[in-house]
């Protein structure tokens, strides 16, 4: 079969050199004789063409896909279901994310030999139904896990062997290639070096007549190992697979980065990744395809299952080693200079392509406000957390302040407002305007809307208990939670508690109390930024929020008049601190030299420390930003450090 005639004008002959080509568009037939110049350290001779060969087209498809933990069957069906469609868009080869079939991340299921096993099998199975389904033609590269020894915590366990983290080629009904994830990650919320073995081998697979290198995730966010050895290879393309967890602002580390790793592997790079939440990850997609130059030629939005096709012109496999190309693009702050040598294993699959009818090119979707990006991750995180889970409907206590109103906002956005209710708590001190503004926001949602006034049953504890000052307060909060937890049982909700990050930091909620719940939307988001979302989201069409939620004073109303600025600072003093100490690990001299009152700082720093043991028994919630309270944040309760002492 023939290929397309079609030749680039630069870096389509001479790869080796940054001199372009004396030809810009040949015939298929036409034959050249050329020299090359070689750079210092590059290829010992000069390299001559004889027949000008033609670049080979090849369309590739990037499935931008939810998977679920576990579900493998249901995974399985999904790749089938997306890979019918990119046969159908005419793609010759179509990438998946990273543990696809398994869903990520999988944790310790990964010591179980039943799932791994069953891993492996189902990669065998679904091999064999996508050819019998019409499908065999289509290159498939799909993530699973792997093993070639016993878990580590096994005794029977031996260095070099175990658990894998693996990418496969599967074509003809056979898996006709694999490759072992190479760098592991070992930082915020990935524990790899627990769970997995690495690769220490590329795979290269010669598919339509170019060589195509297998990668996967954290492959791509170190220089050296995998892409120096792509460039050793001389491949034209290089398909990374991931599970990139979503914080704000990542997806501008990920051009840079993408652009950086073509510029090392001399080769064109197609990046996936998954969407969906899993317990408190978010995954964003924005998948990206660049030119070996770093150029930007597609890329899909964020939080969209989509299917990013897009025709590439690849240099014909010749495995010659590509020139290392320089560009200046940001280096992210988890980047390392590690410069492994990888053996390089190659397959090829018999067969070229035919030309194709038509061009195809991918869209470069626009880029999204930081609100709008942090929203969506906050109503996908929730959703997922939900449907994965089982869950019918959820249910919240439902104040007229600002937290539980955007709460509820994320809710309805997320699973409709006929599967959400809010229920207003009053006691002797809640305001009139908080109950109107409770009613005010069913109002507008048309969620379920119900009131159960809590003073009753606190009287009744009081009659049969002497308490006061800050006991009654937490009493209060634990009624409500009493009550939440009644209906849930009842009715089969799930409970979202409404505790924000910069109230979890400090302490600032009562145990059994307004931190009840099985989910927290907002565990991640400081006030401030509550507020910035609540704002943002009243402009996206018929605003949810009442103004008066977004305006008046925070209050917990557990006593008369009361303010949270009774017990915190302002909240635009307060974040920052908090921002400091809990996502950058700073410490009380940098606090103060930052501009911050010293008296003020040893304060704060004080409340977050002793709020540890609330912390480690709240719900998990949605994580957006770089260290989330939970598995990206691990300290002692037991533990008696203080900054500055």
């Amino acid at each position: 079969m023939s290929r397309s005639s079609s030749v680039r004008s630069t870096n389509s002959c001479c790869r080796s050199t940054s001199t372009p080509c004396p030809v810009s568009f040949l015939p298929a037939e036409t034959t050249l004789t050329l020299a090359c110049d070689v750079g210092p350290g590059r290829d010992p001779e000069p390299r001559y063409w004889g027949t000008m060969r033609p670049m080979p087209t090849l369309r590739i498809a990037l499935a931008q896909v939810n998977s679920t933990v576990g579900d493998i069957a249901g995974n399985a069906a999904a790749i089938r279901r997306w890979s019918r469609a990119a046969a159908d868009a005419g793609a010759h080869l179509v990438a998946f994310p990273e543990m696809m079939l398994t869903g990520y991340p999988i944790e310790d299921l990964v010591f179980r030999n039943s799932f791994v096993d069953a891993s492996k099998r189902a990669l065998r199975t679904l091999a064999a139904d996508l050819a019998a389904e019409g499908l065999g033609d289509l290159a498939v590269v799909v993530g699973y896990v792997d093993a070639d020894g016993p878990a580590p915590i096994s005794s029977d366990a031996t260095p070099g062997a175990g658990r894998r983290d693996a990418s496969a080629l599967l074509h003809g009904g056979e898996v006709v290639a694999t490759y072992f994830k190479h760098h592991l990650p070992n930082y915020g919320v990935f524990d790899e070096d627990r769970y997995f073995e690495p690769g220490d081998a590329l795979t290269v697979v010669r598919l339509g007549g170019v060589d195509v290198a297998l990668t996967v995730c954290e492959d791509i966010w170190q220089a050296g190992g995998p892409f120096t050895a792509a460039r050793r290879a001389g491949v034209g393309l290089v398909v990374n697979i991931n599970a990139s967890p979503y914080e704000l602002n990542k997806d501008d580390l990920r051009l840079p980065l993408v652009q950086r790793r073509a510029a090392e592997a001399g080769a064109a790079v197609a990046y996936v990744n998954m969407i969906g939440g899993q317990d408190e990850l978010v995954f964003d997609g924005d998948s990206i395809i660049v030119g070996p130059d770093g150029a930007l030629l597609a890329r899909a939005g964020q939080f969209t299952e989509e299917l990013l096709v897009h025709d590439l012109d690849l240099p014909a496999a010749d495995a010659v080693p590509n020139k290392t190309v320089l560009i200046d693009a940001a280096k992210p702050r988890v980047e390392q200079e590690i410069q492994q040598d990888m053996a390089i294993k190659r397959t090829a699959i018999a067969g070229d392509f035919g030309p194709l009818d038509s061009r195809k090119s991918g869209q470069i979707a626009d880029r999204v406000s930081d609100e709008a990006e942090v929203w969506a991750a906050l109503v996908m995180g929730l959703r997922d957390y939900v449907n994965k889970n089982g869950f019918r409907s959820v249910v919240f206590g439902l104040s007229g302040g600002i937290d539980s109103a955007v709460v509820a906002a994320i809710a309805v956005d997320a699973l409709g407002p006929e599967r959400v209710t809010g229920v207003s708590l009053p006691s002797g001190y809640s305001s009139e305007h908080s109950k109107d503004d409770a009613a005010d926001m069913a109002k507008r949602t048309g969620m379920t809307y119900r009131v159960e006034p809590i003073q009753p049953m606190v009287d009744a504890f009081l009659a049969n208990m002497s308490l006061s000052g800050v006991a009654v307060e937490n009493l209060q909060a634990r009624v409500r939670g009493v009550i939440l937890m009644a209906l849930s049982n009842q009715d089969g909700h799930l409970v979202l508690t409404t505790g924000n990050k910069s109230e979890l930091a400090v302490g600032y909620s009562t145990l059994y109390g307004d931190s009840v719940g099985g989910f927290n939307p907002l565990k991640d988001v400081p006030k401030t930024m509550v507020w910035q979302l609540a704002r943002w989201r009243n402009t996206q069409g018929d605003p949810p929020i009442p103004e008066n939620s977004i305006t008046k004073a925070p209050s917990a109303e557990l006593r008369p008049d009361q303010k949270d600025s009774d017990s915190l600072p302002d909240y635009s003093v307060l974040d920052p601190i908090i921002k400091g100490y809990v996502d950058h690990d700073l410490g009380r001299d940098e606090l103060i030299a930052a501009g911050n009152d010293p008296a003020l700082v040893d304060r704060v720093l004080r409340m977050v420390d002793l709020a540890e043991y609330k912390r480690r028994q709240s719900a998990p919630g949605t994580k957006i930003s770089g260290k989330a309270f939970g598995r990206d944040r691990r300290l002692p309760i037991t533990n008696r450090f203080r900054e500055g002492l």
